[in-house]
């Protein structure tokens, strides 16, 4: 196995890298498709907006090789903006498409009496599915970090483990299908939980 860490230009890179590191990995930085060598598991922090994700990832030539690897079913896994782009397309950036992988548009909160926005900060995430593959040894509401104004709305429930509520507002906050698992909130930043999820995700 060997982990590698998506670069568009704008990720949380080093986090998710101290992470992996405290899980005894080695994770490579890949800039593009030529990078890939023989990394087997990828990770996508994202950071940032999604139109502009998109651009960066299309520049690099990084979203037509995202879309054949996970059309392929090997590992991968989206955190924050690294799981929007997985949609059709978002409020954030309505000229943009997203890479299409899951059918549903990414959705802004809407505003109602004392609800932040961003939503920053600890919240939980309820499993919808029970233990899966990734999901799994985390207890039926385990608490992970968010900072985020959207947030995808899938259309089809399937894939769906974890959601999560903002306010009156629930989302999905985690989908895993095959080998794909993505997130709305950070694992990096969310200490035993973050961990044990990354750990499940790589199978160590």
């Amino acid at each position: 196995m060997k982990t590698g860490i998506i670069d568009y230009g704008g990720g949380n890179l080093r986090s998710v890298a101290n992470a992996l590191r405290a899980l005894g990995q080695n994770p490579v930085i890949i800039a593009s498709p030529d990078e890939i060598g023989d990394s087997t598991h990828l990770l996508l922090p994202g950071q940032g907006e999604f139109g502009d994700t998109m651009q960066r990832l299309e520049k690099r030539g990084l979203a037509p090789f995202l879309k054949n690897w996970i059309a392929e079913d090997r590992p991968y896994f989206g955190i924050c903006v690294g799981y929007q782009i997985l949609f059709e397309s978002s409020e954030e950036s309505p000229e943009t498409a997203g890479l299409g992988i899951l059918p549903g548009t990414v959705r802004r909160f809407q505003h109602e009496p004392g609800l932040k926005i961003p939503h920053m900060g600890w919240n939980s995430a309820t499993a919808t599915r029970g233990d899966t593959r990734v999901w799994q040894n985390l207890g039926a509401d385990p608490y992970f970090y968010y900072i985020h104004s959207y947030f995808p709305e899938p259309l089809d429930p399937a894939p769906v483990v974890a959601e999560t509520t903002h306010g009156t507002q629930k989302f999905a906050g985690a989908v895993e299908s095959g080998n794909l698992f993505a997130c709305q909130f950070h694992p990096e930043k969310s200490q035993d939980a973050g961990l044990r999820l990354i750990r499940n995700f790589l199978g160590i």
